[in-house]
């Protein structure tokens, strides 16, 4: 350290010297924190020992500062661009690839060369700021440190050109047509990100005229933040509209490079105010200055990270997902009796309709068809039938975890999860517990005598049983949850469920937010057809199911070409589901001519039942874990839930499974 110290030339700007001696300064693991801070005070001590070393480092860092601009440091790193979502993630991905080129022009690109390493930012936030604020004292004059505080002679035109950089990046992206058009209000009333521009040039004039002797008042900037808060709260209306008429990738991208840089604006703001007297202020803006050194470096770190927007972007569009699930989850809570015997009602509609789908799969395999066209097959009865079973308004049990954790999610009100009330969870989740619990009885309870039934018919319409014994035996060793990979073959199945149900919320948002109603009621040839009214019934039913719709046919999809991946892939690779398997289950039986042993029943009922847990616990885990996310909650309070369910079911086991007589409503819906 000593010797690079000894080899700084103070009339030079070569980046040189300073990458060796912040290198100097790095730990060998980003996490030694002690290691760090004692570099920066070794650092610090060699500087105070030899006042010559300070001032060629302060002229040294000076020619660097000065031969470079400053601006799109502050305007670039840390803020998305105007590309787009998919633009930037294209150049992200060619930059982790192979990095820009770097010249001599810019701040930023000696920031690039200096801090390398993506782990600079975390050892250099483990040093407290009266460290680096120290080591700062030390290389500035005594004199020259009033002027650094309000910004200084080299520092201050750039974070001024930053700060109206920003300002018409912010009117410019506030003025986009994806914004006007859905927050229309900015059309009849003068719109805030105009009105700041007006008032951050005027600022920013004055300010310039005043650095270049003029008499000029300036104005303190704490109007400017009045303003900069109109525009976050028009971003906040933005959002809240999109909760309930859906969003997009651009839009949610467009939000978040607004948020991003009106919290740039408020800083550099702060940094460049002169109205801001007294001491505690000036060591206010010191470490504020510190904390926006260290955000920079952080932001240049992970410039290039792909998870980082990825999480800025998909956690907003995927709380609008969840929020539309959410709201189709509350018809997947009972509350009653009456309302679970309605659910037990439309989950034995479905059950009847399952048994004829097992059905029509069994003659389907007879046909020996290519890999491919079976998967078509199967996929087609699969997607068909779970439409079919939503025209109808029944209910298939493994369709409402997906649902009903982002409504559970929903309830979770506070972000940290401290102020959460658990009684009133409990209550939400022995709903969910009990009306889940009825629509399994309602499928299982119809799909296993329909089965049943259909396989004992079918001798006397064709002369021959529905399967074999060999063909039964294989249905039977298909849901063995011992000797078999069930299990496994259940949470796959759990998985596309809770695909399903995020496709299903994407396509309810899409529907919102491009409007089918009345695009549909647009459309002439079906009013032609059709007429006017009967269309606009046709749109809003579109627009109102198109999510459930969709689900159903993708959760098809995935059910009946998992078995074709495993078999490309060349690894046993298939899906169970409960309601499928337990209608196998009687197909089988009457296969057997009813001769099976009582341990091959059990083993059997074990297995299907076992198979329905496995799908509902991995589809609600998921969409619980996607639902959670997405609102940024952590829930801390499994314990307690757990504790407070089994003290629900203590106090009444019957009340707990199947609800109460009572058939008043024990809280409203959410």
């Amino acid at each position: 350290m000593l010797e690079i110290l000894e080899r700084i030339n103070a009339d030079s700007n070569d980046i040189g010297l300073m990458v060796e001696l912040f290198h100097t300064l790095r730990p060998k693991r980003a996490t030694d924190s002690a290691r760090a801070i004692g570099n920066v005070r070794t650092l610090c001590q060699l500087l105070k020992g030899n006042p010559a070393h300070a001032i060629a480092l302060r002229n040294y860092a000076r020619n660097i500062l000065a031969s470079r601009r400053h601006a799109s440091l502050y305007t670039e790193i840390g803020v998305l661009s105007n590309d787009g979502f998919f633009s930037e993630l294209k150049s992200r991905i060619a930059y982790r690839i192979l990095p820009p080129a770097l010249g001599n022009d810019y701040l930023s690109e000696a920031l690039d060369q200096i801090a390398y390493k993506r782990t600079d930012y975390i050892w250099m936030a483990a040093v407290p700021h009266e460290d680096w604020l120290a080591l700062l004292d030390v290389v500035l004059h005594a004199e020259q440190r009033a002027d650094v505080q309000r910004g200084g002679n080299i520092m201050l035109p750039g974070l001024l050109d930053a700060i109206r950089t920003l300002s018409y990046r912010v009117c410019a992206i506030g003025l986009e047509p994806r914004l006007t058009n859905f927050h229309t209000e900015m059309e009849t009333y003068e719109s805030p990100f105009m009105v700041q521009n007006f008032e951050v040039n005027a600022y920013l004039d004055a300010y310039h005229r005043k650095l270049a002797g003029a008499e000029v008042d300036i104005d303190d900037a704490r109007h400017l933040l009045v303003m900069l808060d109109q525009c976050e709260t028009v971003i906040g209306k933005i959002r809240k509209k999109a909760l309930s008429q859906g969003t997009s990738i651009a839009l949610t991208y467009l939000l978040v490079s607004l948020t991003q840089s009106l919290d740039r604006m408020r800083k550099l703001l702060f940094l460049v105010d002169v109205h801001l007297p007294g001491e505690e202020h000036d060591s206010a803006r010191r470490h504020a200055a510190i904390a926006l050194a260290l955000e920079l470096i952080a932001a240049h770190n992970n410039k290039y990270m792909v998870r980082d927007l990825l999480r800025d972007n998909i956690n907003l569009l995927a709380r609008n997902v969840t929020e539309n699930a959410s709201h189709t989850g509350e018809h997947y809570v009972a509350d009653t009796r009456r309302e679970l015997g309605g659910m037990f009602v439309q989950a034995a509609g479905a059950g009847l309709v399952i048994g004829f789908m097992a059905l029509f799969k069994i003659l389907m395999s007879y046909l020996r068809a290519a890999p491919l066209v079976e998967a078509f097959l199967f996929s087609m009865n699969y997607s068909i039938g779970f439409m079919f079973i939503h025209l109808l308004h029944f209910t298939v049990a493994t369709k409402q975890p997906a649902m009903t954790a982002s409504r559970i999610a929903s309830g979770l009100q506070s972000k940290d999860g401290r102020n959460i009330d658990i009684d009133s969870m409990a209550e939400l989740c022995n709903k969910v517990i009990r009306t889940q619990n009825m629509a399994v009885l309602g499928n299982l309870a119809v799909a296993i005598p329909t089965a049943w039934l259909i396989a004992m018919a079918w001798p006397h319409l064709t002369g021959h049983h529905l399967v074999s014994p060999d063909k039964a035996m294989h249905l039977l060793a298909d849901i063995d949850p011992i000797h078999a990979p069930t299990l496994i073959y259940a949470a796959i199945a759990g998985v596309c469920l809770f695909v399903a149900g995020l496709i299903s919320g994407y396509y309810d948002n899409k529907a919102l937010y491009t409007r089918w109603a009345q695009r549909i009621a647009q459309l002439r040839g079906l009013r032609w057809l059709l007429g006017q009214e009967r269309l606009d019934r046709l749109g809003v039913y579109m627009e109102n199911n198109l999510g459930g719709l969709m689900g159903n046919f993708f959760f098809g999809i995935l059910l009946g070409v998992m078995p074709f991946i495993g078999f490309v892939l060349g690894i046993p690779l298939d899906i169970r589901h409960v309601t499928f398997s337990s209608a196998n289950f009687a197909t089988a039986i009457v296969g057997l001519d009813h001769n099976v042993s009582w341990e091959l029943v059990v083993t059997s009922v074990a297995g299907f039942l076992s198979i329905g847990t496995v799908n509902l616990l991995v589809s609600f885990g998921l969409a619980l874990w996607v639902a959670l996310r997405s609102r940024q909650v952590r829930f801390k309070h499994g314990w307690q839930l757990t504790k407070a369910l089994g003290r629900r079911f203590r106090q009444g086991p019957i009340s707990f499974l199947f609800g109460s007589s009572d058939d008043t409503k024990l809280i409203e819906k959410a």
